[in-house]
């Protein structure tokens, strides 16, 4: 806390450089969920939270970054890991259905898990999303074929992940939900986008969606990983290969630079003055103390 000869000294002097902030501005990314294998879905965007937080002087911070969830073989992919700074949490993202199996269903998380598109239920489920920090994902539709049908994208911290598009033939990719852009880093990022789910269209051409910060799958053969350090849902696979992991969370803060720096630091944050702002960005867990 500020004592009152520090803050009358401040602003006789007009130079707050001395005295540490009592508010700064967050932004707290989960890891993403993985996309399911066989025909699964697209994973969803790690859960999203941003705004405004005091600190408490003399006092470590705790950051947590969590780790994108793992992709599993002709299954359901592996939910996304939370992440948090001091008592703000967000939840990772919900890991998509696998075709193959019986889980076909997306789970819940910050975004949810997109269904699968292979089984024989007419239609499959996705998971619901985080009030506040994603959206649902999308379900996925049965085709033509065994694995004729269309699976759901990955909910994502801006939208809902798509449904899957089953017509008279077989399904086709759809995209996972979009993320949301940020510039708290000093440079606009999309963050918490959804994987893109699987599809087999009329003409036996694998294809896959794009997710915000995530991506599509890759035809026989491992589904593509959600970006590193953005939460981004991870990408379906269209064989017994794995769907794609999802991308690691990141947690950044900032506030004026006319505040003081932080005291000490752990967990080797990226540390930058610029645009007005001191910045402070974890890739990897840690704790700061002001």
């Amino acid at each position: 806390m500020w004592t009152l000869s520090q803050v009358s000294q401040a602003v006789k002097d007009n130079n707050w450089s001395g005295i540490a902030p009592q508010n700064v501005e967050y932004l707290v990314v989960a890891g993403g969920g993985a996309g399911g294998g066989e025909g699964g879905g697209g994973g969803g965007g790690g859960g999203l939270l941003a705004g405004f937080s005091g600190v408490t002087t003399d006092s470590a911070i705790t950051v947590t970054v969590g780790a994108g969830g793992t992709g599993v073989g002709g299954t359901r992919g592996n939910s996304g890991n939370t992440s948090v700074f001091g008592n703000i949490t967000a939840s990772g993202g919900g890991g998509a259905g696998g075709g193959a199996t019986s889980v076909g269903d997306g789970l819940t998380g910050g975004s949810g898990g997109g269904g699968a598109g292979s089984l024989n239920a007419a239609t499959v489920n996705g998971g619901a999303g985080i009030s506040g920090q994603g959206n649902a994902g999308g379900t996925g539709q049965r085709g033509n074929g065994s694995f004729g049908g269309s699976s759901g994208g990955g909910g994502g911290a801006g939208t809902v992940g798509l449904n899957g598009v089953s017509p008279s033939n077989e399904g086709v990719g759809v995209s996972g939900g979009a993320g949301i852009a940020s510039s708290i880093s000093g440079s606009v990022t999309t963050y918490s986008g959804g994987g893109g789910g699987f599809g087999k269209n009329s003409s036996s051409v694998l294809t896959y969606g794009a997710g915000g910060a995530g991506g599509g799958g890759s035809g026989g053969s491992t589904g593509v990983a959600g970006t590193a350090n953005t939460g981004g849902g991870g990408g379906s696979s269209s064989s017994s290969a794995a769907g794609g992991t999802g991308g690691s969370g990141i947690v950044i803060i900032r506030y004026p630079d006319t505040f003081a720096a932080a005291t000490s630091t752990t967990g080797s944050p990226t540390i930058t003055v610029s645009g007005g702002f001191r910045i402070y960005k974890w890739t990897s867990s840690g704790s700061i103390t002001f």
